[in-house]
């Protein structure tokens, strides 16, 4: 079980800290003197990334103004520019943040490889970043995020909006309980890739869209000809834009156990399976075991990650009808008093078999809940407490999930120091930690 006392300080550490301690002193808490904007004064907000799961970050925003839309496909961008007529329009972010003064805060929706340059130019900057998951595509990219985030003292959230449900919540509460006991083993899976993966060489060059700035596009990607089976749609798959199945889902179905079991950093990481890996695509399908340490109080434990529909072993005792997650999707958690399940979002908490559920009473709530994804960034911009997946904590769980997409590049268990940001034992896995970068677009 969770010290209750310690895990207190750890989920809750805000920088509202100064207002408390001025309200100790006697003195009126003031967030204007902190520079934030009023709670009723609505934020300008710009969008990095304005098509595709763009158009749903800036929907989550729209209680404020939306001042700038930026996409490189502006065919793909088209609708969200008509929804929002008054927004000025751009193609490349960086001219976008230099030449509109009048931006607060800033989605990023773009492919995995252009999340870290956007974010970085726009906090540096001052502005507020909210980045979809993974928060970046290297690991060296998730840690310098944290780093310049706590620079610059900017609100951040990454967009794994699971971490905002009531459910991930209930499974830190139960866990932190003691109502299954010590925690060893974790099996979470995906039916992920739903896009095409394992293609055995880059794709046919065409002719760029009059609408597609492909330069843009490309960011710090190496150099290549525009090919429609890299955008908009299916550049997920490939191992220079994107971060495959775990990319796409690790970080919201991986994520009640990373916050309940405050998993830190791993000691290894190994692919055990694989089908279908190229040398530019990610695998078809995969198994991937991570092994963790003793943490406090919390005993070693291992993590096993399946996509492209394979399926973790059912626990003994459970019938067929036994839904384990959402069915294709979802976590297990086996204790040694217990199994919980959880859903693709930390959504359906529960204990197996259902029977546990009959007249079981939630612990008393310990965390607090969150007002939305959204609002809770929202709110941490215009000076309340730190958003639920900020940088300090999305940033090593974005580096937890990296290092299983390494794991799937190369093969043998690979060794990790985290303090270091080291692979140890493989000098090619270790290469892969940090990107290059093309000229004009390095960090």
């Amino acid at each position: 079980m969770i010290d209750r006392k310690i895990s207190r300080r750890f989920f809750f550490m805000s920088s509202a800290a100064s207002l408390i301690a001025s309200k100790a002193l006697g003195r009126p808490a003031s967030l204007s003197r902190l520079g934030y904007k009023s709670p009723n004064e609505k934020l300008n907000i710009a969008a990095i990334g304005a098509g595709g799961k763009g158009a749903s970050d800036i929907d989550g925003c729209k209680s404020e103004n939306i001042v700038a839309l930026c996409d490189a496909d502006w065919k793909n961008a088209a609708k969200t520019f008509e929804k929002y007529p008054n927004a000025r329009r751009y193609k490349d972010f960086r001219k976008m943040l230099a030449q509109q003064k009048d931006i607060d805060a800033v989605t990023i929706s773009t492919p995995d490889h252009t999340h870290a340059v956007a974010a970085v130019w726009a906090m540096e900057r001052g502005k507020h970043v909210y980045v979809q998951k993974p928060l970046t595509h290297s690991i060296w990219e998730a840690r310098k995020l944290a780093e310049v985030a706590r620079k610059y003292k900017v609100a951040t959230q990454m967009g794994n909006q699971g971490h905002s449900n009531e459910g991930a919540r209930q499974l830190c509460e139960m866990i932190w309980a003691g109502e299954i006991g010590n925690v060893k083993e974790v099996h979470a899976w995906t039916n992920r890739p739903l896009w095409p993966q394992g293609l055995k060489q880059a794709p046919a060059s065409e002719a760029v869209p009059d609408t597609f700035d492909w330069d843009v596009w490309l960011g710090p990607a190496s150099q290549r000809q525009f090919s429609s089976e890299y955008a908009p749609f299916k550049w997920r798959g490939f191992f220079d834009f994107g971060c495959g199945a775990l990319g796409d889902m690790a970080c919201h179905i991986l994520d009640p156990a990373n916050w309940a079991l405050q998993l830190g950093y791993p000691t290894s990481i190994e692919c055990t399976k694989q089908e279908g890996r190229t040398e530019v695509c990610f695998p078809n399908k995969s198994i991937i075991r991570f092994e963790f340490p003793a943490r406090g109080n919390m005993p070693p434990v291992t993590v096993t990650w399946y996509d492209g529909g394979e399926m973790p072993p059912r626990p003994e005792g459970l019938d067929q009808d036994t839904k384990l997650g959402d069915g294709d999707n979802g976590s297990l958690f086996i204790g040694d008093k217990g199994i919980i399940t959880t859903g693709t979002y930390g959504q359906r908490t529960r204990l197996l078999p259902d029977s546990r559920m009959k007249d079981y009473k939630f612990p008393d709530p310990f965390l607090s809940r969150s007002p939305g994804h959204y609002r809770d960034w929202i709110r941490a911009c215009k000076g309340g407490e730190p958003a639920c997946s900020n940088f300090d904590y999305a940033g090593p769980f974005t580096e937890l999930v990296l290092l299983g997409v390494i794991a799937q590049r190369v093969d043998g268990k690979l060794l990790w120091d985290g303090d270091k940001m080291k692979i140890n034992n493989h000098s090619e896995a270790n290469h892969r930690v940090k990107d290059a970068y093309r000229k004009g677009w390095q960090l």
